[in-house]
């Protein structure tokens, strides 16, 4: 049984005709999983080819899934289904209801024949370090979350280059590859700049920043608009035993912690968007209806999918920065 076939002069390159040889021999029925595909010496002999030649091939189907290789022993079959065009390692920080929009919303506009493997790090250096070695060779494309993880450029750096999309957050050490990304700093400037009409009733300004994984970004933002319009302000770590500062407006990237303020200031008999006021980070379903609603600044994670899902189909390196908004509810 011939499984590979390459014609000189076919216009078609000699790599991916070794591809569609061995797809079209799956497809026949005639290899099946766990078989063993001919050597690349072999198809080198046979066919007047380079190493690098055959290897290209071997590499575009293991990265797909349709082929593993076994060090010292060759290539074999891993998958019968050959119609799986791209394979895609995504890896996110965390999944919350925010993130499952931005997941669904690229599940939605990459089409069909894509296999999508998601996997989450947790603001784990050592985890993002095991998944990204793990996934090195094995996916067509890999879509990170860096988030404020300190050396993920040296680790991010092991992977084909030409194959990589930062999502969400970038840096100076991640600027070589193409990112769709939010610009915190700016966005919660403009945010608190939109709503200033409102804001100017609240004598003082709260942000509840743990700093842990919370964007850097957002911190620099908040403090740049209050120096710029003098702007009495606190930056607190944590919201446990609190009181609420009566003609207060709390910024809140956290969701746990705005639950926690919620709860207080229902405690001390406060309400909402007369006695203090709240601005939370990133919308979600919930933030409207919540103490008749909350107003947020976020980006739109929907656009962000499909943004990444296109960047994915036409292979563009861009930098595109997400667009976000303030969106004002009853607490402000």
């Amino acid at each position: 049984m011939k499984i590979v076939n390459v014609q000189k002069n076919s216009g078609i390159p000699k790599y991916k005709q070794i591809i569609f040889s061995i797809e079209k021999t799956i497809e026949e029925g005639l290899l099946n999983k766990d078989e063993k595909l001919p050597s690349v010496n072999k198809i080198c002999l046979d066919f007047s080819l380079s190493r690098d030649t055959v290897l290209l091939a071997y590499d575009e189907l293991k990265k797909r899934g349709i082929v593993y290789a076994i060090p010292g022993k060759g290539y074999y079959v891993k998958s019968l289904e050959t119609n799986i065009k791209q394979k895609i390692f995504l890896l996110f920080d965390e999944l919350n209801s925010f993130k499952e929009d931005l997941y669904n919303s690229f599940l939605q506009h990459i089409g069909k024949n894509v296999q999508v493997d998601i996997f989450f790090h947790h603001f784990n250096v050592q985890v993002f370090q095991k998944l990204i070695n793990d996934s090195n060779g094995n996916y067509t494309k890999y879509i990170i979350m860096p988030t404020n993880l300190p050396g993920v450029a040296s680790m991010i750096e092991t992977l084909p280059a030409n194959e990589i999309i930062i999502l969400d957050q970038t840096n100076d050490e991640l600027k070589s590859y193409p990112a769709i990304y939010q610009n915190h700093k700016k966005d919660i400037f403009e945010g608190l700049y939109k709503g200033k009409t409102r804001l100017d009733k609240y004598k003082k300004f709260i942000m509840i920043f743990p700093g842990f994984r919370e964007p850097l970004g957002m911190k620099a933002g908040f403090e740049n608009f209050c120096a710029k319009y003098s702007i009495d302000y606190e930056i607190i770590n944590e919201f446990t035993d609190n009181e609420i500062t009566l003609g207060g407006v709390y910024i809140i990237p956290n969701d746990r912690d705005l639950v926690r303020v919620i709860e207080k200031a229902q405690k001390q008999k406060l309400k909402l968007g007369t006695d203090f006021g709240i601005i939370s980070y990133n919308e979600t379903p919930l933030k409207k209806v919540v103490s008749y609603g909350i107003t947020t600044i976020s980006t739109d994670f929907t656009a962000m999918g499909k943004l990444l899902a296109q960047m994915v189909l036409t292979g563009k390196k861009e930098h595109i920065e997400n667009r976000s908004a303030l969106i004002i509810r009853n607490s402000l």
